[in-house]
């Protein structure tokens, strides 16, 4: 059992209200800045979206253009991710956050300025490259502050972002590009990559100010609360066996690592398939007003947040996350297979996203949670960008593949089957995969 179920158990009420006082400080403290920044990198990854709507109009860009362009991205993320966390273990969160955000909120607001597919490439590359590092160097920093127990709720919160982004996008990108085009003679889209963007430079700047590396830098907590922080992190145990080898070669000759990696390469390519395929979805309902759009897009990530958070609070509250995650992608593909089912029908449509987005929402945390309680502490920084590096390319993959399918077939929905099978694919690996300590389930 963990400490917070043994050692906290038996303490007196005063004992444990000042632990939760202290994991409520460091909440307060570095929990917001870093929802803040990857709602701004959330954004910047997935406006293109929207931005075709109009770029179409402008570019003589091809659907497959657009895709490849949007996968594209994914590679640059790829190639990046795993030396960008090895150098966050050695030089600190602060410094990396400040490079990468810094370099891919100038990449990103750039995009306003590409003309051919061939500079559309670059600079989808570019961004993904600058990018990387990011997501999984979070997850790292989160461990260096909460132990196992406590992970599957406050990934979840910080995952709150990637929704929040989901959500504002849409009523953000579509305000942006019918209200802003034509001022200074650019078009809306050019806008929007330039409001969106420059942020995370911004943001990057606040981070190494504002945050510190590792509890013992904090000079916001005292001594006892870092001693708290530091026995938790010590004696706390996984609900998952972790693994064996602690060194990247270790980690390389384990199966399981890419058991973990086919799991997240499946939820990532549904997910995004979904992401880049929603917008284009609901302007197939009869919505001509791309602010409108944004509305509709918008209102299923309200259900992905509430989800999420409930979610995982109950898996760290039962320390178990195979089933919560098999429930979750179990429930994503079930929504959308309702959404296939109900095409031309507004509410129909909409009832399917939500609950789909709800399953969407919260796998996604359940499984970096699981993720790094199995592996050891002394390889989490590779292990995570491993996984989360090679995992990604099913990003890279989907938009091109589902684009090939509705052009095939006529209909954006059909290639949504292929995402109700991915998911539910994904549910069954780690199920099947990872097996619970004996003290979990």
């Amino acid at each position: 059992m963990s400490v917070t179920t043994t050692a906290v158990a038996g303490l007196t009420p005063r004992v444990d209200d000042h632990i939760e006082a202290v994991y409520s400080k460091v909440g307060w403290r570095i929990m917001p800045l870093l929802i803040v920044c990857y709602i701004v990198a959330y954004l910047d990854r997935i406006n293109i979206g929207y931005a075709l709507l109009q770029m179409k109009q402008t570019l003589p860009f091809t659907d497959a253009v657009y895709a490849l362009g949007a996968g594209i991205f994914f590679i640059g993320y790829f190639l990046f991710e795993v030396p960008s966390n090895l150098m966050l273990e050695k030089v600190g969160a602060r410094k990396t956050l400040l490079r990468i955000m810094f370099c891919w909120g100038i990449a990103a607001a750039a995009m306003m300025f590409v003309q051919t597919p061939t500079q559309f490439y670059v600079m989808r590359f570019l961004l993904g490259a600058f990018e990387a590092g990011f997501f999984p160097g979070v997850i790292l920093y989160l461990t260096y502050w909460y132990p196992p127990a406590r992970r599957g709720q406050i990934i979840a919160i910080f995952m709150t972002a990637a929704t929040i982004a989901v959500m504002i996008a849409g009523p953000l990108s579509g305000a942006i590009m019918k209200w802003m085009s034509g001022l200074n003679g650019w078009h809306g889209w050019q806008w929007l990559f330039l409001v969106q963007g420059l942020p995370a430079s911004i943001l990057g700047i606040v981070a190494f100010l504002y945050l510190q590396d590792k509890p013992e830098d904090a000079t916001w907590l005292d001594s006892t609360e870092k001693k708290v922080l530091r026995d938790h992190l010590e004696h706390d145990q996984p609900p998952v066996q972790s693994a064996g080898g602690h060194s990247l070669g270790a980690m390389l000759k384990d199966p399981k690592i890419y058991l973990l990696v086919l799991v997240y390469f499946l939820l990532m390519a549904a997910t995004y398939a979904v992401v880049f395929w929603t917008p284009t979805l609901v302007k197939s309902w009869g919505i001509p007003d791309l602010f409108m759009i944004g509305i509709y897009s918008a209102i299923p990530s309200v259900f992905g947040i509430i989800g999420m958070v409930l979610v995982g609070r109950s898996s760290d509250r039962r320390m178990e996350r195979r089933w919560h995650f098999a429930f979750s992608v179990g429930l994503a593909a079930l929504g959308l297979f309702i959404t296939t089912l109900t095409t031309g029908n507004l509410v129909g449509s909409l009832i399917g996203l939500c609950i789909a987005y709800t399953g969407i929402s919260s796998s996604t945390p359940l499984f970096f949670t699981a993720t790094s309680e199995y592996l050891p502490k002394e390889g989490a920084a590779a292990g995570i960008a491993l996984v989360s590096s090679l995992g990604i390319l099913g990003s890279s993959v989907s938009p091109s593949v589902t684009t090939a399918i509705n052009a095939a077939t006529g209909n954006p929905v059909n290639s949504m089957y292929l995402m109700v099978a991915l998911y539910l694919l994904a549910g069954a690996v780690l199920l099947l995969s990872m097996k619970p300590a004996r003290n979990g389930r």
